[in-house]
């Protein structure tokens, strides 16, 4: 499987979100190409400890969201709760506080369609386990734009309800487990 370097990484992910990603991300090298942006669902009303747990772990940087914030490479970033994070053409992220999108804010629909109509086909969505089915619009909306997809194996996944709502949108994703994941990154990285 050949591996194009996209602009950017999208990864949503819900139910079971913490150990996927700590399969993912601590795996990734300190001089990573591309920016990760990360939407988690968590509750509107706690202080989201993500961020500063995976900057713990991991090799790149790791920031929770503020609004306006410039893209860099190496740097994974992380939606704060209650707002929908956004690509913008400006080269930065923007948080809304719209509506929830499937009772979630922040949403993974809302993120990978905003990342499919700046980057087109330069940006690479990797949907992992949760238990409804928000990213299923947008990895679809990612494939019509030519980008990738990567939907975790629903076999390997805490909640398989996300990724198995996403291959049924976007049936031509490629399934990976965690570890597939990981390394299909860092062949691109």
């Amino acid at each position: 499987m050949t591996a194009a370097r996209p602009q950017a990484i999208v990864i949503g992910a819900s139910a079971g979100a913490l150990e996927a990603l700590s399969v993912i991300l601590p795996s990734l090298p300190a001089d990573f190409h591309a920016p990760i942006i990360v939407v988690v669902h968590i509750p509107p009303d706690k202080r989201s400890v993500l961020a500063e747990l995976f900057q713990a772990k991991c090799r790149i940087q790791v920031i929770e969201v503020e609004d306006k914030e410039p893209l860099q490479p190496a740097t994974a970033y992380f939606a704060p709760p209650d707002y929908h994070l956004l690509v913008e053409s400006t080269g930065s992220l923007g948080l809304t506080s719209e509506e929830p999108v499937l009772y979630s804010r922040p949403s993974i629909d809302v993120l990978f369609e905003s990342a499919a109509d700046i980057y087109g086909s330069d940006v690479t969505a990797i949907l992992l386990t949760g238990a409804n089915q928000d990213g299923a619009k947008g990895v679809s909306a990612i494939a019509q734009a030519g980008g990738q997809v990567i939907v975790q194996d629903p076999e390997t996944a805490f909640a398989a309800a996300m990724p198995e709502a996403g291959l049924k949108r976007c049936p031509d994703a490629k399934v990976l487990s965690l570890d597939g994941i990981a390394e299909y990154l860092r062949r691109i990285g």
